[in-house]
């Protein structure tokens, strides 16, 4: 018996090196700066194909693409962003902070996470194929759906759409088992005396994300196979003229689509229950009632999904309760961003960079707010819908309430990440630069949509040309910043300023910081005494 288990300890000194390393690791670091390198270079990807967007929306008429192609780039720049960019980042902070945060010494099941993740970069090469095969003549045309693949253009659609539902197959199952490992992490692997109500914010807030994507995830595999079969097995699901219904397909669609926004949603909102406590040098307000807030979220998240197809003729009864539950849904987002403008009241604040993406966030994400609300309510959406308006809201809510959250998350964690500290000037220059450029490309869409231009049209009335211009100008400037951040990320793991074990002010006074002060794997170590702030 001791034979065995000192051969077990020896075995556990080998550490592969090289390429081995990475490709069977079991680690939770490891695997968390993979996923943030993979959702890097897709960052990179999905941003030059929403480049090609914008240059082609330039001015009126056709520059630089033929329609199919423009519309594929709609289609793959939703998917990639989605998918590979948001998603995986904040599934690599996930891996990289939870078991520090909760005192365990690795994930749950590390094998699994291993799978997780490698299973992205698969998926990757078959959404880049579903484009390669639309290039030859006889696969018929590139995947113009848009990213909810909505029949009949989903039955009709070439070769390519095959590689599509493939690729959401595999990131569904990645995402599942990665959902499967965080909750059973979570769960059972907590340090003695880490009780529920310790835990810091960013865990509670990947429970509950975990937990929708453990129950939304599977409906969209079955829509998407329901389609895979309407397209070579002769059934008709879809198709009303074999008996099938294709707003079907809308409902399993956004029964996933809508929580999915939660999904990337969520995870920001922890990094944020993190950041502006620390910089704000005072603890977080109202921390139990902002978890019974996520609560809510996720509950009610799941049952508003029709909202997004308020034009497919529902009766009036089940469009009246869509329409309630999606304005319910602006209580707990409100009460979230006040719990955090409550936390900066009175703060001594430090406006480092972390801080000013978390501000920018809290102002820009309320606008976001502010539209869904005109969204949500059925008679303007009759109007809004499918229009230019629709575009601005999403990219307001997506860009300020995951992008950012996450950049926040980055310069918050790149010290304890690296070792070292980053540029404090470039990551405020970023900020700026990236705030700005955002602004100049998704508000003037406001205005344009409003006025009736609508979305996914590769051309566009010439009374909309100014709109555009100032758009793509600013969607020009705001990809372009990412060349810095990349800069400064390259910088910093290649060394500068030594991280010291608190880089923060607000952690080394004790209000927050928990994560800073554990090694990995922790020592035994019990949080029943919370530090306090004298």
């Amino acid at each position: 018996m001791t034979t065995a288990v000192a051969h077990d300890d020896h075995h556990h000194d080998h550490k592969p090196t090289g390429i081995g390393r990475w490709l069977f690791s079991t680690n939770h670091k490891d695997i968390g700066t993979m996923y943030l390198i993979f959702s890097l270079v897709m960052l990179f990807l999905g941003g030059a194909m929403a480049m090609i967007i914008r240059a082609e929306l330039f001015i009126p008429g056709l520059q630089f693409v033929q329609p199919d192609f423009y519309n594929n780039m709609v289609t793959n720049h939703a998917l990639i962003m989605v998918f590979g960019v948001v998603m995986p980042a904040a599934a690599g902070m996930a891996n990289w902070m939870i078991p520090l945060q909760i005192g365990a010494p690795d994930m749950a099941l590390p094998r699994l996470n291993n799978l997780s993740f490698w299973l992205l970069p698969a998926a990757g090469t078959m959404l880049i194929l579903s484009m390669v095969v639309s290039l030859f003549p006889d696969t018929g045309v590139m995947v113009n759906t848009g990213w909810t693949l909505y029949p009949p253009l989903s039955v009709q659609a070439g070769m390519g759409m095959d590689f599509v539902i493939f690729t959401v197959h595999i990131l569904g199952i990645s995402s599942i088992l990665a959902a499967i490992n965080i909750v059973t992490t979570i769960v059972n692997m907590r340090a003695p005396g880490m009780t529920w109500f310790k835990l810091p914010l960013f865990v509670w807030a990947w429970l509950f994300t975990a937990l929708l994507l453990i129950m939304v995830m599977p409906i969209l595999a079955g829509g998407v196979t329901m389609l895979l079969f309407d397209r070579h097995f002769g059934t008709a699901f879809f198709d009303a003229a074999g008996g099938g219904d294709p707003v079907l397909f809308q409902h399993l669609f956004w029964f996933f689509g809508h929580p999915e926004v939660y999904v990337l949603l969520l995870p920001s909102i922890g990094v944020l229950g993190l950041i502006v406590p620390t910089f704000a040098r005072k603890p977080l307000f109202a921390y139990k009632p902002l978890i019974v807030g996520m609560a809510f979220l996720t509950a009610i998240g799941m049952v508003v999904w029709a909202h997004h197809q308020y034009t497919v003729g529902m009766s009036l009864g089940v469009t009246t309760y869509f329409m309630i539950g999606t304005i319910l849904i602006s209580i707990p987002v409100g009460f979230m961003l006040m719990s955090f403008i409550f936390t900066l009241w009175k703060g001594a604040i430090s406006f480092e960079t972390p801080m000013l993406f978390a501000i920018a966030i809290i102002v820009m994400f309320a606008f976001a707010g502010t539209t869904g609300v005109m969204l949500a309510v059925v008679p303007a959406d009759l109007q809004y819908h499918d229009t230019m308006f629709v575009v601005a809201h999403f990219h307001y809510a997506l860009i300020p309430g995951s992008l950012f959250g996450l950049y926040a998350g980055v310069f918050y964690w790149l010290p304890k990440w690296t070792g070292h500290m980053y540029n404090e000037k470039l990551g405020q220059i970023f900020f700026w630069w990236t705030t700005i450029g955002f602004n100049l490309t998704f508000f003037p869409q406001h205005f344009s949509g409003l006025a009736g231009m609508p979305r996914r049209i590769v051309d566009y009335n010439t009374q909309f040309t100014e709109f555009n211009f100032v758009s793509s100008v600013g969607g020009m400037i705001f990809g372009l910043s990412h060349i810095l951040f990349l800069y400064i990320i390259i910088q910093t793991v290649r060394g500068g300023k030594k991280a010291e074990d608190m880089p923060w002010d607000g952690a080394k006074i004790g209000t927050t910081g928990l994560e800073w002060t554990l090694p990995s794997p922790p020592p035994f170590h019990s949080f029943i005494t919370p530090p306090t702030v004298k």
